[in-house]
């Protein structure tokens, strides 16, 4: 549970990041003015950061799920003070691994896209970045899923207990749900990964930053959508609320 509000807390901090940076665009847009407030390139370093964290939750989720199929036995690994070591890990490295940027000045204001980014070319910063907030997380957190996926069919062709070969299909159904999860961030990221990869060899288009942001707010959605669904507690939660407000509202009418 403290590994789901994990990634359900940096999606929200992301959302407020995504319409932060939105906010900023539209103002510049409708003013018609490139101007660089003083939170900009401190914007396009937090945004690096969430990225990587959010991304990095859900690592740590199919982690988990992978420890509890794999060795049941080893409880320490599962325990709540090892994930909020491991949670706390990964904050401090994805505050951290990016901080270099802001102070190099290497993310800058791109005034055709209104936004502080770091420039899109052939460099060690942006191979560095994509590592990093994207590619090793996702790759990895799809690497353990397949694996997952293996040891479970393993385990039906082989004498299990069933206890522990019903633990393993339900850890496999939640790591299933992270794989959708992750799935949506790869296919929805990927026009960013691509202008990233084009930048190396080609030009690339002048609002190259608006197109591929572009997706990137459409996966926060789904992502979003996909989190409430998934999460059993969360999603039962916010139901209840909701079916409570509704019943004063109705006994208020009545």
């Amino acid at each position: 549970m403290m590994l789901v509000a994990n990634s359900c807390f940096a999606g929200i901090l992301f959302g407020f990041l995504i319409f932060s940076v939105r906010l900023f665009t539209l103002e510049n847009d409708l003013k018609q003015i490139a101007y660089k407030d003083f939170l900009c390139s401190l914007r396009g370093y937090v945004g690096y950061a969430i990225c990587s964290i959010q991304n990095c939750s859900y690592l740590l989720q199919s982690i988990y799920r992978f420890v509890s199929v794999v060795y049941p036995t080893h409880l320490f690994y599962q325990s709540a003070r090892f994930q909020l070591f491991l949670i706390c890990l990964t904050w401090v490295f994805g505050f951290l691994y990016p901080i270099a940027f802001l102070f190099t000045g290497e993310i800058i204001y791109n005034v055709d896209n209104q936004i502080c980014q770091l420039a899109l070319r052939l460099s060690f910063s942006i191979i560095y970045m994509a590592n990093c907030a994207y590619i090793i997380p996702v790759s990895v957190t799809m690497f353990i899923y397949l694996i997952l996926v293996r040891y479970v069919h393993r385990m039906n062709k082989h004498v299990t207990p069933m206890n522990r070969l019903a633990r393993a299909q339900r850890e496999l159904k939640m790591a299933r749900r992270l794989f959708i999860l992750v799935t949506i961030l790869f296919i929805l990221c990927f026009p960013y990964a691509m202008f990233i990869l084009m930048s190396f060899f080609w030009s690339i288009p002048k609002y190259h930053f608006r197109i591929a942001y572009v997706f990137i707010d459409v996966s926060y959605v789904f992502v979003i959508i996909a989190l409430f669904q998934f999460t059993d507690p969360l999603k039962m939660s916010i139901m209840k609320r909701i079916n409570r407000r509704s019943n004063v509202v109705v006994a208020t009418i009545t």
